[in-house]
């Protein structure tokens, strides 16, 4: 069953922060681990307005591994559709709004009667990855102070350069899955951020020949409407690699049954 929920993001003042809304899908039993799920640039939704198939793709893996899982929307009260075409340095919706809406999301599950607050696991793609790794970084004082605390951290893809450049002092466990091919978020920085960081060392997996997105079966395209990437101004190609999408959800399950 899924649930339209609301609740308070950590950005803004305590009086008046930010509210998300989010769609939460109970698993079948109570008092079950949880896990919250944060999208990329495109945001959560698709052309018609519902879930995107990778959203509830995932929801449902989530369900059957006996977990509830939360998808969260970091767009939309913020009146942002999408942030992919716009500039790195000019986008309306950054990293510490979104890192805020992660911990705030930690906060809601932990409060609800039927999570078992201390499993609560984070999952993004892309732009949500690069959350993830934001959220579970104890460099931000935000998330060394955190009361209510992740147990594991997935990141598919995620923009690691920011994270690298700080010095990523993991949280918790997390498994980064990338592609060595992405020329949008290229691997070789998450790379150096798992060689890089101290225990718990992040365990990664590099995808040969798989490009963004590769957790799907879309046909690998050219999009030039996204200035940013590798080759700014060129484009950055997306699609899907049935061997690493199969690999990776594989990988998924394993990872959090271990945690």
């Amino acid at each position: 069953a899924e649930e339209r929920v609301s609740f308070p993001s950590l950005d803004g003042p305590g009086n008046a922060p930010v509210v998300l809304t989010g769609h939460f899908f109970a698993a079948s039993t109570a008092s079950a681990p949880a896990v919250a799920m944060f999208h990329g640039c495109g945001g959560p939704y698709d052309r018609k307005g519902a879930l995107t198939r990778r959203m509830r793709d995932y929801a449902a893996l989530f369900n059957r591994l006996g977990m509830h899982a939360l998808v969260v929307d970091s767009l939309t009260p913020r009146y942002e559709k999408e942030l992919c075409t716009q500039r790195t340095g000019k986008r309306r919706v950054t990293q510490a709004n979104r890192r805020l809406d992660a911990l705030g999301a930690i906060d809601y599950l932990a409060e609800r009667a039927d999570v078992d607050a201390k499993r609560i696991g984070l999952i993004g793609w892309s732009n949500g990855g690069s959350t993830v790794l934001s959220a579970t970084n104890l460099r931000h004082r935000d998330v060394a102070a955190a009361t209510s605390k992740a147990a594991f951290a997935i990141a598919f893809y995620p923009g690691c350069e920011t994270e690298l450049q700080r010095g990523y002092e993991p949280q918790v466990p997390l498994l980064m899955l990338v592609g060595d091919a992405d020329d949008w978020t290229p691997s070789k920085p998450c790379v150096a951020l798992a060689q890089s960081a101290p225990e718990p060392r992040p365990e990664i997996v590099v995808y040969p020949g798989a490009w963004h997105g590769f957790d799907s079966d879309a046909p690998v395209r050219l999009r030039k409407d996204v200035p940013n990437g590798v080759h700014p101004g060129q484009g950055v190609h997306v699609g899907g690699n049935a061997a690493a999408w199969r690999d990776s959800r594989d990988r998924v399950a394993r990872f959090v049954g271990a945690h």
